[in-house]
């Protein structure tokens, strides 16, 4: 079993939402979010999501980390703001020897719901159920950090089929390809 802390980072909030993965099965451990208080100034804040953060992961312990990889805002203040707290946030991952790994909201909504223009509400819905919750998980953030979470296992899951003794070596769609068109060939030979 390994568990994942999956991550929506935030200057105001960042949610959290750690799950623990055995093969297939994705299970709820926590979730929620930590903010500040917006008439802090950006080093202060900046210092409470990093020192909150730490104490997060020293109390979840996880083994891994997926944290979602910011899109382009039409607002540049606020997209330099989740950039920080997001470099806050790797650092205290990395300061804890916990990987990263990176995943753009629209992987995340393809792993989750099969579809990478899925709106929010489907997405929250799909977590709740693949996760067997009563209630959808919230706040926003929250939902989404744990659909990071999801993503990182379906990802490693795939990396292990695709790895095993007997694909050559060969990974994730290179492989996949090679034998589509090995199977291409074969049917045109045969006729």
């Amino acid at each position: 079993m390994k568990k994942v802390l999956g991550v929506d980072p935030g200057l105001a909030s960042v949610g959290y939402g750690l799950v623990s993965l055995d093969g297939g099965r994705a299970r709820h451990l926590a979730h929620g979010v930590i903010t500040t208080a917006p008439e802090q100034g950006t080093g202060d804040r900046l210092k409470t999501l990093f020192h909150a953060f730490c104490g997060l992961v020293d109390r979840l312990r996880p083994d891994e980390a997926a944290i979602e990889e910011i899109y382009f805002a039409k607002n540049s203040k606020t997209y330099l703001g989740v950039a920080q707290a997001k470099g806050a946030l790797l650092l205290a991952l990395a300061e804890r020897n916990v990987p990263a790994f990176e995943y753009s909201p629209l992987e995340i909504k393809r792993a989750v719901a099969g579809n990478g223009r899925a709106e929010k509400g489907q997405v929250q819905e799909l977590v709740r159920l693949i996760l067997g919750l009563k209630e959808q998980p919230s706040p926003d953030h929250a939902a989404d950090a744990l659909a990071a979470a999801i993503c990182h296992g379906h990802r490693a899951q795939l990396r292990r089929l695709t790895s095993k003794k007997g694909n050559h070596g060969l990974h994730g769609w290179e492989r996949i390809t090679r034998i589509s068109k090995r199977e291409r060939n074969e049917k045109t030979q045969n006729g």
